[in-house]
């Protein structure tokens, strides 16, 4: 009991504070300004014209100059000082006063000029008042004075380093001392991570493949009884918003070990082998709570190829960093209770020792989600929304392809807001088909200032994609079309591309077509072309250059691809084909592009009225639906029963 009370005796004993310094110095100064002798203000203070005024009269018994501080100290006579302007004089100082204090003071200017005015005044009203002189040092002050600088620099040096060191104010891996420490942020079982498996709609395998490092972690002799051992790492591959890192929180929330999260930017910094220091020491910290997972987003910050893009020859930082992670992973100290999974959508710029088996013994490809999955992450999205009853789930997947998870996160928030802007109660079908058009499409801008003859070359324009697309049979069918200018384009068309995972040329070719079916248009009805088309062009010029150069489906090319999907030519000087295979490829590509504006043309001159027809209602009524398209053109023979969605031409 003894010793308990001891240690809250020495508990409520005042810790020591740099701030004490500088309390210290402030009431030294302020102790030397009152206390200091001979300071100024200690005295009732009066002006030099008073004094002549006291010396004309015989008033003034003695005078002390002191000459090194140009101060002129008063003493009268015992007649004067009863005299009733001299006892109502007000001190200046708080200290009670002496038999030898002055009974005035005042500065002075010049000595000399202050010397002969005493002696003017006493040689011609004779008096023999007594003139002194006398110098002051103030030791204490003079000390004071030596000292401030060496106190400031003494208080400042111990505060920068309290600070660095993480004192007050500091936190790991934030100060100088700590520049060194990993910067993982560390979710254990009692931290709060509310996303769990079930938040993760869609990505099925790649579930079912982190699944399964959770559940060896939990239940490790239901896999080493057989013999099998704990993966060393995960690798999750995928393009921008598919759900990698929502699949490491899921893994934050669902393991009940300690999860380690960070960046592959964390390691980078400005002084040379931090990035290697921060990886020793995350490995540390895991492997002391061990069994433990790592999760490293955006691996691609530092796990680049080695040797790449490195001109100067020069042992890179990263590379040092890089180097120590191989080490960590899978170098002699093996350490088999901790396990890395890492995200990028960057795979192929990733080095090979990072990819091999032992380190990331998985790679799982999170791709975009297809019909069925986006339906899932709809209906995980739509849970806090506010919706109508009758809302399709279903009609809203098949509206959205190409979309990732985070693209339909944006959606659903996206119809939120707007059916809150029309002040409706609840989102319906029609908000959420106004965000898509708002996602894909931008915002619409109906107070553009466009003339009438721009206007109606637009509607052509639009009309041409419609017509043509409508004619071919691989290209998407065209069932919402807008003059309305929308984000950066002054018209967009609305259609529905098929989902497929293999194309054929035929298929390319029709699309390329409906792309050049707004030109084609304007060329067949006003017999010149406009800079509208930008966009198209460079759409088919894409596909064409895809078509000669990476797919082979060109006669005259051949079965050659010269696409590296390894990315290791990415930064090479020359061009994998000699200079007649270049003239001959730009004549391939030219050669498709044109064939396909000709048949265009072909197409709308000969169904010129209906494309008249279908501009001059898109003229009218600024937007058009798939019944339009119908009542003019008649039934499309090879229409598929699809939904519609969006896409800006």
């Amino acid at each position: 009991m003894a010793k308990d009370n001891k240690k809250m005796d020495s508990n409520k004993k005042p810790k020591f504070s740099a701030y004490w310094i500088y309390g210290v110095i402030i009431v030294g100064f302020l102790a030397l300004n009152f206390l200091g002798g001979g300071s100024i203000g200690s005295a009732p203070e009066t002006s030099t014209s008073d004094f002549n005024n006291f010396l004309s009269n015989g008033e003034v018994e003695k005078i002390v100059i002191i000459t090194n501080r140009r101060l002129a100290r008063v003493y009268l006579t015992q007649e004067a000082k009863g005299q009733d302007k001299h006892t109502k004089r007000k001190r200046n100082s708080f200290l009670p006063a002496s038999p030898n204090d002055p009974d005035y003071e005042f500065e002075f200017g010049d000595l000399q000029n202050f010397e002969n005015e005493i002696s003017r005044i006493k040689s011609e009203n004779s008096v023999s008042t007594e003139v002194g002189y006398d110098t002051e040092s103030n030791m204490w002050g003079d000390i004071f004075i030596t000292l401030l600088p060496f106190a400031l620099i003494i208080g400042v040096w111990i505060f920068i380093m309290r600070r660095m060191s993480g004192g007050a104010g500091g936190g790991a891996g934030g100060q100088i001392f700590n520049i060194g420490k990993s910067k993982a942020k560390l979710f254990d079982q009692n931290t709060d991570v509310k996303v769990s498996f079930e938040n993760v709609a869609g990505l099925e395998g790649a579930k079912e493949e982190v699944q399964e490092i959770v559940d060896f972690l939990k239940n490790p002799e239901k896999y080493t009884s057989l013999g099998g051992k704990i993966p060393k790492g995960a690798l999750l591959v995928g393009p921008p918003g598919t759900g990698k890192t929502l699949l490491a929180k899921a893994v934050a929330g669902e393991a009940k070990v300690p999860f380690f999260s960070l960046s592959g930017s964390d390691f980078v910094e400005m002084f040379v082998g931090v990035g290697a220091s921060r990886v020793r020491d995350l490995f540390k910290q895991a492997k002391e709570k061990s069994p433990a997972i790592i999760f490293i987003d955006e691996i691609d910050a530092i796990g680049r190829a080695r040797g790449k893009s490195n001109f100067s020859g020069s042992n890179d930082e990263r590379e040092n960093t890089l180097n120590q992670l191989l080490t960590e992973m899978d170098g002699f100290g093996t350490n088999t209770n901790v396990i890395v999974i890492a995200a990028t959508n960057r795979a192929d710029v990733l080095d090979k020792a990072l990819m091999r088996a032992g380190r990331f013994d998985r790679q799982i490809y999170v791709d975009l989600p297809d019909v069925r999955e986006r339906k899932e992450i709809f209906e995980v999205h739509l849970k806090p929304l506010k919706k109508e009853d009758q809302l399709d789930t279903d009609f809203l997947s098949k509206q959205t392809p190409g979309f990732s998870g985070a693209d339909i996160a944006n959606v659903c928030n996206e119809a939120a807001l707007i059916a809150a802007r029309k002040g409706n109660k609840a989102v319906g079908k029609q908000d959420f088909l106004d965000a898509v058009d708002r996602i894909v499409g931008g915002l619409e801008k109906k107070n553009k200032i466009i003339t009438p003859d721009e206007k109606r070359a637009i509607a052509f324009h639009e009309a041409g994609h419609a017509t043509v697309s409508w004619m071919l049979e691989h290209a998407a069918p065209l069932v919402k079309v807008t003059i309305v200018p929308r984000g950066q384009s002054l018209g967009a068309a609305w259609y529905l591309p098929e989902e497929r995972l293999i194309v054929r040329p035929d298929q390319m070719l029709d699309e390329m077509c409906a792309t050049l079916g707004g030109r084609a248009a304007e060329k067949v009805i006003f017999n010149e072309i406009s800079t509208g088309a930008l966009s198209d062009l460079e759409k088919v010029t894409k596909q064409a250059r895809a078509m000669v150069t990476i797919y082979g489906l060109n006669d005259k090319i051949g079965n050659l691809t010269y696409y590296d999907s390894s990315g290791q030519n990415e930064y090479g000087f020359t061009k994998p084909y000699s200079e007649q295979t270049s003239e001959l490829i730009d004549k391939e590509i030219s050669n498709i592009i044109e064939e396909q504006y000709q048949r265009a043309i072909k197409l709308l001159e000969k169904n010129k009225d209906k494309l008249t027809e279908l501009a001059e209602v898109l003229l009218e009524k600024e937007v058009i639906f798939k019944d339009n398209l119908e009542k003019i053109f008649g039934k499309r023979p090879f229409d598929k029963k699809e939904e519609t969605i969006i896409e800006p031409s």
